[in-house]
């Protein structure tokens, strides 16, 4: 298949042709680090929405780290059906761990700034595309507890089995392509450098400069 996508600020763009037709009053953008960032920076940037990051770590199995049996976001965790067959006390400690790194990861990016409020909002939770969607499905349960209005899930591919998954626990699903020879994100772009945190944190303060600087106006 063709590249469908420049980079993640094209991607970007062709999602807020899909988002800006939608009721999107009083909505917050949530993206998720690292590959997120920048589709969520030009998503926000473009339809002139607060951003932050929402920060998601996977579980990996104690036999095998790249497969994931769950995952953990700051206040929450979900784990999958081949979690029940490992240690708890593994989970346990893999859970505390991830945790602490999360939280380390938020201040890096975020300085002492707050996160934003959900309670009452709609959020568009962003990311560059899913493989699994375990990460995302860890921060849509986590970003319910804090009674949002909506969730809208915006990616900019995924696998099928991904998107039926994401499309029952989001409220509403924009994803660009739903591609059944998917075997990587990065497949579909033609630039997928790495996003460093560097740039995560730059972007971030970018962002916040220029929503002070509107604000001051």
């Amino acid at each position: 298949m063709d590249k469908i996508f420049k980079n993640r600020t094209d991607a970007a763009r062709q999602l807020v042709g899909r988002l800006e037709k939608m009721n999107l009053a009083d909505a917050v953008v949530l993206a998720v680090p690292r590959g997120g960032v920048p589709v969520g920076f030009e998503i926000a940037k473009t339809l002139q929405l607060p951003l932050d990051v929402f920060l998601s770590k996977k579980i990996g199995h104690p036999d095998n780290p790249e497969f994931a049996i769950g995952s953990v976001t700051l206040e929450s965790s979900v784990l999958g059906n081949r979690a029940e067959y490992v240690d708890p006390e593994y989970l346990e400690e893999q859970t505390a761990a991830i945790r602490r790194q999360l939280r380390e990861r938020y201040r890096r990016f975020r300085g002492g700034r707050q996160p934003l409020e959900l309670q009452g909002k709609t959020v568009i939770l962003v990311d560059d595309g899913v493989a699994t969607g375990n990460t995302l499905f860890a921060a849509i349960d986590d970003i319910r507890r804090k009674k949002p209005a909506k969730i809208i899930v915006a990616i900019a591919v995924a696998p099928p089995e991904a998107a039926r998954k994401l499309s029952q626990r989001a409220d509403e699903l924009v994803c660009l392509l739903v591609a059944d020879d998917f075997y990587a994100v990065g497949q579909f772009y033609e630039d997928f450098s790495t996003v460093e945190d560097e740039e995560v944190t730059a972007l971030l303060r970018n962002f916040d400069k220029r929503a002070t600087e509107k604000g001051g106006k």
